[in-house]
């Protein structure tokens, strides 16, 4: 805090009548470059760190473009390490893999309904031309969208799909998103009641291993040889927590989630140790 100290008030008669004081209270003032240490997405970090700092100087709710998941991975982590300000993703349905953040004092209270999104409906019929999730996603970019105004797509066969946008990007798609590889589509607004996401499977399930390492924890988890999982992991089709890893080797802790491109996700619960030391952990398979 500083004090600053400002010329006397004068009466009428120019006597002295009393000092004021005026007391100026320092923004909060983020550490960057601390933060940014051996972060790998150091520039979407870098802006959401000067996004935090607008939501601290005006007292505002900010909201970030969409993040893909090791984005909003890397900066829930660094904004664990802040006091002043906290974030709430979201990205229109509890699984949604691509989230907007929003940002606030910690003082402010956050939630989903401070996160504007749009879902939009793309109406045609793919029984002859089948349309994959790139497919979409190419049409998509193709009216000259980037990729941080779209959220993920609900892929929904010979129907056609649902994208999640920026809200004010919305009524553009309606008018320009025509066509779907060589299939014509029409494209709606639609309200939330429709999305069609199908809530995840789980099975969960218990392995007892010598070790955390990566290929023998996933290969129980996914119900696979341990060299069948080795070879996936070296093919790069495995990631942890978002991030591709190439080492079997890697160590596994409790919160860490596995996925393998095609074959689902696996989530690592609690880890404890038997009598024999050996590692008891309590998987979630989401198929």
């Amino acid at each position: 805090m500083t004090r600053h100290r400002l010329p006397p008030i004068r009466g009428q008669d120019g006597d002295k009548v009393e000092h004021r004081r005026v007391l100026v209270y320092p923004l909060p003032m983020l550490p960057k470059d601390d933060l940014l240490k051996s972060v790998e997405n150091r520039d979407c970090l870098a802006r959401l760190l000067d996004q935090a700092e607008q939501a601290l100087k005006t007292w505002e709710i900010v909201v970030t473009d969409f993040l893909s998941p090791p984005e909003r991975v890397e900066a829930e982590r660094v904004f664990q390490r802040l006091t002043d300000v906290h974030i709430l993703p979201w990205g229109g349905y509890p699984q949604a893999e691509r989230q907007r953040l929003a940002i606030a004092r910690s003082d402010l209270p956050l939630d989903t309904s401070h996160i504007p999104l749009a879902l939009v409906n793309l109406a045609g019929n793919f029984m002859f031309d089948p349309a994959t999730h790139p497919d979409f996603l190419g049409a998509l970019l193709s009216t000259g969208l980037v990729r941080d105004k779209v959220g993920d797509i609900v892929v929904l066969g010979e129907r056609g799909a649902q994208a999640i946008v920026m809200p004010d990007l919305a009524e553009f798609l309606t008018l320009h998103l025509t066509q779907v590889r060589s299939v014509p589509v029409k494209t709606q607004i639609i309200p939330w009641e429709e999305l069609k996401v199908r809530p995840p499977q789980t099975k969960d399930l218990t392995t007892v291993e010598a070790s955390l390492r990566l290929d023998a924890v996933a290969s129980a988890g996914f119900g696979m040889s341990r060299s069948k999982m080795a070879d996936l992991i070296a093919a790069g089709d495995v990631r942890v927590n978002w991030k591709t890893i190439i080492q079997p080797s890697h160590t596994l802790a409790s919160g860490d989630l596995v996925a393998i491109r095609g074959k689902g996700r696996l989530s690592i619960g609690e880890v404890a140790v038997t009598k024999k030391e050996r590692y008891r952990v309590n998987l979630t398979r989401y198929v």
